[in-house]
């Protein structure tokens, strides 16, 4: 004979990846994380909107270049067209804007960079008004040189390009190609994924509670088990639950863009590295560089570490909704309870650039120690490498945490699980620990 706690695991899992909601989910969550993925790229070889500019510049600055194929310059005689005139122009032609560098009296370059006009048949995108910021600031900034009788060939020639390139020695004094920025993001991301699951799946939790206790199904339950009992088979049944959805949408969302950057549009998504004859060990330069990068990283340890903070938070959060859900009727009387509780997780994330940019730093120790904002601060930590006492000492106190809350929790639900029609406050809530 089974034991309750594994009876309730049972139910709660059949009966949730019965239901519609969870297929449609299952299914649906896959598409949006690949489209994430794929859209992109296909966005980024799509072919870009030239722009065609006129240009009325009066003092004479701008010289026509080519080679630009996004932005063309035609370039308007000053001495046929003012500026109502070059309006006029635009108007009737099938240019995209008009740029006006004004004359003013004499070449004042401070004049002509404050009243420097752009008119545009649409709203001006920001990448045009960079462009030709870029452009006019150039030619105003060359105009100075040759005013001050300085060579702008020299102050060219004097410009150096710093290209720096960051090691990182290792504990046995190896030294290992700096994988910062690969880090930032995969630790942002981690944290992000798992604020969703914990949030997600913990609030489902409390969701269930209260249908329970709704339909009165509860009464019949807690007649053949504790309450307890109860609780943590609906976190551990949830909690299975959310383990098999994640399985399937990693699967289906690797499948997906598998097939779509292989098979579909592998011209797209093919790394392509562009020969350099005149350097011939630069791709291999390159390509042992992002080699060294990716192993520079501890995918074990960071893997490990996102399934153990994923179920580590979930436990700890759901005991949490589980015992709110218990104390209310209805969840639209949760909100009053929501706040305070998600609270970490929102501090969490609202520091998690802060946790990036210093890993090591006592912001990011102390959020990784907490146990309600470890889950998420832990887990932008690791890529960054973390001693191994401080993932320890942060895992035990999660633990701990967890089994010092399920059993405030147990109290709570025990008294609120059969408490109908009164509004409970956070004083009462208080009261019910102490019985």
């Amino acid at each position: 004979m089974k034991s309750p706690i594994l009876l309730i695991i049972q139910r709660e899992f059949i009966t949730r990846v019965q239901k519609k909601t969870f297929l449609l989910m299952t299914l649906l969550a896959p598409l949006l994380l690949a489209a994430v993925m794929i859209v992109p790229g296909l966005l980024a070889s799509m072919p870009e909107d030239d722009k065609s500019i006129i240009v009325l510049d009066e003092p004479s600055i701008l010289v026509p270049e080519d080679g630009n194929s996004q932005f063309s310059l035609e370039y308007l005689n000053p001495n046929e067209f003012d500026l109502e005139k070059g309006k006029t122009f635009l108007s009737e032609s099938d240019k995209d804007a008009l740029l006006y560098l004004p004359s003013g009296n004499g070449w004042d370059p401070d004049f002509i960079k404050n009243n420097i006009l752009l008119f545009g048949k649409e709203d001006i995108g920001i990448d045009l008004q960079r462009f030709i910021e870029r452009q006019v600031e150039e030619k105003i900034n060359y105009q100075k040189l040759i005013l001050q009788g300085v060579d702008p060939e020299v102050v060219e020639q004097t410009k150096t390009t710093v290209n720096i390139k960051s090691f990182t020695i290792g504990d046995e004094g190896n030294e290992e190609t700096s994988a910062t920025p690969l880090k930032m993001g995969l630790g942002y991301i981690a944290g992000i994924l798992i604020y969703f699951f914990i949030f997600f799946y913990a609030v489902q939790v409390m969701r269930g509670v209260i249908e329970e206790k709704t339909s009165r199904i509860v009464e019949v339950i807690i007649s053949s088990v504790r309450p307890r009992q109860l609780m943590m088979g609906k976190i551990l049944g949830i909690g299975l639950v959310g383990v098999v959805q994640f399985l399937i949408w990693v699967i289906l969302s690797g499948t997906i863009y598998a097939v779509v950057s292989t098979v579909i549009y592998p011209d797209i998504f093919a790394q392509k590295v562009p020969a350099v004859p005149s350097t011939p060990d630069l791709i291999s330069v390159d390509q042992t560089n992002l080699f060294s990068m990716i192993n520079s990283i501890n995918f074990p340890v960071i893997l490990g570490g996102f399934v153990f903070y994923f179920f580590g938070g979930y436990f700890l959060y759901s005991a949490l909704f589980a015992a709110l859900g218990s104390a209310i009727d209805q969840e639209a009387d949760s909100q009053q309870f929501m706040l305070p509780v998600t609270a970490p997780m929102i501090i969490a994330i609202t520091t998690a650039m802060n946790v990036i940019q210093e890993p090591n730093g006592p912001l990011a120790f102390w959020m990784s120690m907490i146990p309600l904002t470890s889950p998420i601060s832990m887990m932008i930590r690791l890529p960054f490498g973390v001693p191994l006492w401080q993932i320890t000492l942060s895992a035990l106190i999660l633990i701990s945490t967890f089994f010092g809350m399920v059993a405030l929790a147990g109290k709570i639900y025990r008294v609120g699980i059969l408490m109908y029609g009164k509004k409970v406050t956070w004083k009462e809530l208080y009261k019910w620990l102490k019985y």
